[in-house]
C-alpha cells in the first residue's frame, strides 16, 4: 500500500501527515508527501511559510522549506513535489495530487480539512477534487 498525502504545511496538513505517519507506522505501509507549488508567485509562497517576507521567490528554496518540514513530521516518508502556474486553484493543486496518486499506486490519500464532519464539497475545496478519484480511498483528517 501507499498513502498518499497533500501538504502545503498548513495545520490541517501537517495533522494529515501525522495521521499517514501512524498509519504508515502501523501498517508497514509507505507514505508520499505531494506538495504543489505554484511557478513564481511569491506572495501565495509567504502566505504558506515557505519564503521569508520580502524574499524574491526561488522554487529551490521553497521545495527545501517544504522538504524539511516534511522531514520534521515524517522522516520516513518520500517527497515529490509539481508545480504549476502562478494562478493558483483548486483544480490546479488538485490535478497534479491525484496525478501523482495514481502514478505510485496510492490506495488511501489523507487530506486534511477544517471542514470534516460539517462540509466536504465546497466550491474551491482541493479535498473536494481529490475525491473524485475511485482509484483510490479518501481519508477526510480534522485539522487542529
Amino acid at each position: 500500500m501507499t498513502f498518499v498525502v497533500p501538504f502545503d504545511g498548513a495545520p490541517r496538513t501537517v495533522t494529515a501527515l501525522e495521521r499517514a505517519r501512524e498509519f504508515g507506522g502501523a501498517l508497514g505501509e509507505d507514505v508520499l508527501v505531494v506538495s504543489v507549488v505554484p511557478q513564481n508567485n511569491a506572495a501565495y509562497a509567504r502566505e504558506r511559510g515557505w519564503l521569508a517576507a520580502g524574499e524574491p521567490f526561488d522554487m529551490e528554496t521553497v521545495v527545501t522549506t517544504l522538504r524539511e518540514q516534511v522531514a520534521d513530521i515524517a522522516p520516513d516518508a518520500a517527497f515529490e513535489y509539481e508545480t504549476c502556474s502562478r494562478s493558483v486553484t483548486a483544480n490546479r493543486i488538485a490535478k497534479p495530487v491525484r496525478k501523482i496518486a495514481k502514478r505510485n499506486g496510492a490506495d488511501m490519500v489523507f487530506v486534511g480539512s477544517d471542514s470534516a464532519g460539517r462540509l466536504t464539497t465546497t466550491a474551491s475545496s482541493v479535498g473536494n477534487r481529490i475525491a473524485t478519484d475511485g482509484s483510490y480511498d479518501v481519508v477526510l483528517v480534522r485539522g487542529k
